[in-house]
């Protein structure tokens, strides 16, 4: 048989029942249920979870880290976030300056160039993803040029214009002609 499952008196019972009620986060609010349970009713972990709607390894893991550590191992960030980064968000802002400066002069900032200097900053090899959702993250996005080269003169398309047969309004031959309307 399982043995009953106790939490330690860290806080009083009134304090983890006003945590667990007031708590704006879902995941904390379970946890503090979790422990109002193991507090006011010692039971077993598998009771206290089926209660609770968790797995009993989770009510074993809890009440063993809250003994060990008390509020701090209820109260962790919790799922989600920039725990990985690898950069702040106003170092990359800093970082990413030097490339308007650049666009400002004229010249064209690629996500290769980015991610080469990105590289040297951090000290490590980064993937192609990680600049592209550094660049989104801060609102850069794919320019495409005009479709018009760089050497085109105006005047000159339009003599060529003025010059060539006008292809869509040529005769076509006898034999390619239409003879009846379709049916």
């Amino acid at each position: 048989m399982a043995g009953v499952t106790r939490a330690a008196a860290h806080l009083s019972v009134e304090e983890v029942a006003r945590r667990w009620k007031h708590d704006p986060r879902p995941h904390r609010r379970q946890r503090w249920l979790i422990i109002y349970q193991a507090l006011v009713d010692p039971r077993t972990a598998e009771q206290i979870a089926k209660h609770c709607g968790v797995a009993p390894a989770t009510v074993h893991q809890l009440i063993s880290a809250y003994n060990r550590r008390g509020v701090a191992a209820v109260e962790t960030p919790g799922k989600g976030g920039r725990r990985h980064q690898y950069l702040t968000l106003e170092q990359e802002q800093d970082f990413l300056a030097l490339f308007f400066d650049q666009a400002r002069a004229g010249t064209i900032a690629t996500a290769a160039q980015v991610k080469q200097e990105f590289e040297a900053r951090v000290g490590t090899e980064v993937n192609e993803s990680t600049i592209r959702r550094l660049l989104d993250r801060h609102g850069w996005r794919k320019l495409v040029p005009r479709p018009v080269h760089p050497k085109a003169d105006p005047a000159e398309q339009a003599a060529f214009k003025k010059t060539s047969r006008d292809w869509s309004k040529r005769q076509l031959p006898p034999v390619l002609q239409r003879t009846s309307a379709p049916s």
